[in-house]
């Protein structure tokens, strides 16, 4: 893939800058038990998605005023479940090292999101969550916007995720995807460490 058009990057959260995979499991199985679902069947559905999103694909029975009572309990689960939470290895090397403007595109809301990151020890200079659009992953509509607020094309943004959710999303805004953890998209990456040095290259040639 062709790096040399990127002006920005745009990153998802969750299991691609900050490792909480465990607490989203752990809030995940604990909603399972309590709404009657089988949790492999939720934890094979929720990754990367909004928790609206999971709950309607999982619990189709509830009205809407349970479904967003459902979605919320989910997020009260997370809130305070920070004890393992961490950067992702090559995470906080490649943002100190990244030449390009960048954001944080989540599926959570700003109360978890900064949480998260703040457990993580990374700022984010631009955060876009879940409470800032319409639409959550995989709706192109975060990306975008992101995009939008940094002043770059969309086209000429490369989104970092790990999620099928999200590399549909960035590749419905018409950015490069990059993905983790074996997510087919247009660049496979075994770690953060190979996209710094990617992007090192792409800047050492630049000048």
């Amino acid at each position: 893939m062709d790096l040399t058009i990127v002006e920005a990057v745009l990153f998802d959260m969750d299991g691609t800058l900050v490792d909480s995979d465990a607490a989203v499991e752990r809030a995940w199985r604990s909603w399972a038990a309590e709404y009657a679902v089988d949790p492999d069947a939720v934890l094979a559905v929720a990754h990367g998605a909004p928790a609206d999103r999971t709950v309607g694909l999982v619990r189709p029975d509830l009205g809407a005023a349970e479904a967003a009572t459902a979605a919320a309990r989910q997020l009260d689960l997370q809130y305070d479940d920070l004890a393992d939470v961490v950067p992702t290895p090559g995470a906080l090397a490649l943002l100190a090292a990244l030449r390009l403007p960048w954001a944080i595109v989540t599926s959570a809301d700003v109360r978890l999101a900064e949480a998260r990151l703040g457990a993580a020890g990374i700022v984010a200079p631009l955060l876009v969550t879940v409470e800032d659009v319409r639409a959550g992953k995989p709706d192109p509509e975060g990306y975008l916007r992101a995009a939008e607020l940094l002043g770059v094309a969309p086209q000429r943004c490369l989104v970092v995720e790990d999620a099928a959710v999200g590399v549909a999303a960035g590749r419905a805004a018409g950015a490069r995807v990059a993905a983790l953890k074996g997510v087919e998209a247009d660049l496979a990456l075994p770690d953060l460490g190979t996209l710094a040095r990617l992007l090192a290259a792409r800047d050492e040639a630049s000048v």
